[in-house]
């Protein structure tokens, strides 16, 4: 049989990739992207041939059997997203349980991710932390966002530039105007920024500059 590779690629910065990885997807004989445009830039910087195939939230269910099949068959196969940790707020977790499942080798290689950087240089206690990704837009979210506000934990969220004043103002609501967070955008860019302070520092910065980017958005937990 072959083996799965989960392989982590650069989240802005084309130089954050590991040597491994680079070898990884130079050496697999096949590699599942979400983007294959933008996979295939990556993969020219590079100078790596290797066939490239679609896998996205959309055609996940449709190709599984195909990839376990060229699993089975001694195939060896790379798993990236656009950016970052495959699987983490991006597809894969089908594939790697299905994988598994059917006793086929996975292997999670390490690298870049915009998580570790915004809690690290959140200056809010990192020995304990949740990370909930993108909340839910619509049924639950508010529910949620109460129960986040009652952990001691430091709390670390995805969020899209259209949506994070919306955010920002329901965490003001939920939390109180007091509440300490650190929002990092665009990690390892040229205009990578973060803004410490209150929600509502953070909330009147954002209103009068316009919101671009990815948002890492980390809150501080409650004080034991």
């Amino acid at each position: 049989m072959g083996k799965l590779y989960l392989v982590p690629t650069p989240i802005g910065n084309l130089k954050d990739i590991t040597l491994r990885a680079i070898d990884v997807l130079a050496q697999v004989d096949l590699i599942l992207a979400e983007d294959t445009r933008k996979t295939k830039k990556l993969l020219k910087h590079y100078d790596i041939n290797t066939i490239t195939k679609s896998y996205h939230i959309y055609n996940e269910h449709k190709v599984l059997d195909e990839i376990i099949n060229l699993l089975i068959s001694d195939n060896n196969i790379a798993l990236v997203s656009d950016s970052g940790f495959p699987c983490i707020s991006d597809p894969g977790f089908l594939l790697v349980r299905e994988v598994i499942r059917k006793g086929i080798d996975v292997e999670s290689l390490p690298g870049a991710s915009s998580i570790i950087p915004a809690l690290t240089q959140s200056g809010f206690p990192t020995t304990n932390f949740i990370f909930e990704g993108f909340l839910p837009k619509k049924k639950g979210r508010n529910k949620k966002i109460l129960q986040l506000s009652k952990e001691t934990r430091t709390v670390v969220l995805f969020e899209s530039p259209h949506r994070v004043i919306k955010l920002l103002k329901e965490i003001k609501d939920i939390c109180g105007i007091e509440k300490n967070i650190s929002i990092s955008r665009e990690i390892t860019k040229i205009f990578e920024e973060t803004i410490r302070g209150t929600v509502n520092e953070c909330l009147s910065h954002f209103e009068n500059n316009q919101p671009k980017g990815e948002f890492v958005i980390c809150i501080e937990g409650l004080k034991s």
